[in-house]
């Protein structure tokens, strides 16, 4: 379905407050919609905060054997280059760099899902699985707040939590993306301000617990805003967390930069229960092409970015989140 129906079904039912789950791909060109009650016929599963359908089948907890096989250091390299010339020539200030990194998971799609506990989960049929711990928006009684996600740490590092929030390159990068946001609301909702500034979550993984930073902004939105609801996400997206600032000239770096297409890779999936919205952005993703699994991940690079830190922080990502 292409993005631009996706936004008028959002109006659509917006208005007569009926509940709806859709998804918006990272291009912003194509996306899906449908009515939650024929989710699970059309071989998709979803949960967000708690909200969800039930996928019929059960799993073990199978022992995880995942195996990684990241693009070549040189391939990235050359991706790296691209982005960091285009920021020291002042085009960007921050970009997100992505590549698919191929596995091999004793697992199976539905299984991820099933075992997932991450904020927003999705199964998209035999396509691709989603366990993203970021919030993209979220909207209830006029009130809209968005919670960006810059900066990764591995939790076991000496004084984690404290080295990250004083890395000065983490912190660039995290306060451009809070700018970035900032004013993406103000396109859309009045009174915009920064609630909680560089907090710190935790997530665990079959691998390692990792500490990722975030902050909150809000706004209000207009009366009215339900049948307004496609219309604001065609305003907000592409998601500022995963492309960069300025959002366009940063959009024109990363298609120069990656060697792929993201596809639904960073777009955003959300439900809307006929009084609140509540949306992810689709990071952490594995799909499958040829039979094979991919798993998507990357980073936000700055000027003071080191390229190998970056490439390490890219693998590191690649992982399931339960234990």
């Amino acid at each position: 379905m292409q993005a631009e129906k996706v936004f008028e079904l959002m109006n659509a039912y917006g208005s007569r407050k009926q509940p709806f789950l859709f998804g918006i791909d990272f291009g912003v060109r194509h996306g899906f919609f449908m009515e939650p009650s024929a989710a699970a016929g059309l071989n998709v599963y979803f949960h967000l905060n708690g909200i969800g359908n039930t996928l019929p089948e059960e799993f073990r907890n199978t022992p995880v054997k995942l195996i990684k096989h990241p693009v070549e250091r040189d391939v990235y390299i050359r991706a790296f280059d691209i982005v960091h010339r285009n920021l020291v020539a002042g085009n960007s200030y921050l970009a997100n760099l992505t590549f698919p990194t191929p596995i091999d998971l004793n697992l199976s799609l539905p299984e991820i899902f099933a075992r997932s506990n991450a904020r927003y989960r999705l199964l998209f049929g035999d396509e691709f699985v989603v366990f993203s711990p970021e919030i993209f928006i979220q909207i209830a009684d006029r009130s809209i707040r968005s919670f960006p996600m810059k900066g990764t740490i591995d939790a076991s590092v000496p004084d984690a939590e404290n080295v990250i929030l004083n890395d000065k390159k983490e912190t660039a990068e995290h306060n451009t993306i809070v700018d970035l946001i900032r004013n993406d609301l103000s396109m859309v909702a009045t009174d915009v301000q920064v609630d909680r500034f560089r907090y710190i979550e935790k997530i665990s993984t079959h691998e390692k617990t990792l500490l990722q930073v975030s902050s909150e902004i809000s706004g209000t939105l207009p009366e009215g805003y339900n049948a307004e609801l496609g219309n604001i996400f065609r305003t907000l997206l592409p998601a500022g967390s995963i492309s960069g600032a300025p959002k366009k000239k940063t959009l024109e770096i990363i298609s120069e930069a990656e060697t792929y297409s993201r596809g639904f890779y960073t777009g955003v999936f959300g439900y809307f229960d006929g009084s609140t919205l509540d949306s992810g952005v689709m990071i952490r993703f594995i799909k499958k092409e040829n039979g094979k699994l991919q798993f998507c991940s990357g980073g936000g690079i700055t000027v003071n970015s080191q390229p190998d830190a970056e490439y390490n922080e890219l693998t590191d990502k690649v992982y399931v989140p339960f234990i």
